[in-house]
């Protein structure tokens, strides 16, 4: 029952979907999004000498990218961008781990996508929580408990306003889009 090569039937949807359509605006979506976490990782940084890393707002854009487009999407482009954002500034020994950390918490805030109150805040503060906890895995591993520990309250500010500001921001953004 194919119509053509490029159409398939969505079973859940149960109509046809134009699939080099649909992949564009996918690949354009996490291009686009990819692009805002580095970008918003790059505009402020706040160096943290005992770990060589930095405190920035690039978790927004990773938590309202899953908000936003869901888990997916809010992986690919929290991981990717984060990294890159990492790799540009002179950081890139920290691009592995930000790639699997930033990933997992754009799955998991990509979880809260159509989800409505305390519900969809619990899980962008359960994003908060795996990025602050992988980062203190790492930090503690490579660095020591006390540097760890110095990062703490950055990363957690930094998860904080993450889940504060994509909380706000979603419901304005998703009438937009």
């Amino acid at each position: 029952m194919q119509r053509s090569a490029t159409l398939y039937l969505a079973p859940s949807l149960n109509r046809w979907i134009d699939m080099p359509r649909e992949m564009s605006k996918f690949v354009a979506t996490v291009g686009v999004m990819a692009t805002l976490t580095a970008l918003a990782t790059i505009v402020i940084q706040i160096p943290t000498p005992p770990t060589r890393g930095y405190i920035n707002l690039g978790d927004t854009i990773v938590m309202l990218s899953g908000s936003l487009f869901g888990s997916i999407i809010g992986s690919i482009s929290g991981g990717m961008g984060s990294a890159l954002a990492d790799l540009l500034t002179g950081y890139g020994h920290w691009a592995p781990f930000t790639l699997v950390i930033k990933g997992i918490e754009g799955f998991i805030a990509g979880l809260s996508k159509d989800k409505k109150g305390i519900l969809r805040i619990i899980l962008l503060i359960l994003a908060g929580i795996e990025m602050v906890a992988g980062y203190f895995i790492v930090e503690t591993i490579i660095y020591g408990l006390g540097a760890a520990l110095a990062e703490l309250p950055g990363n957690s500010f930094q998860a904080v306003s993450g889940i504060l500001l994509s909380y706000i921001l979603t419901p304005v953004l998703k009438k937009v889009l």
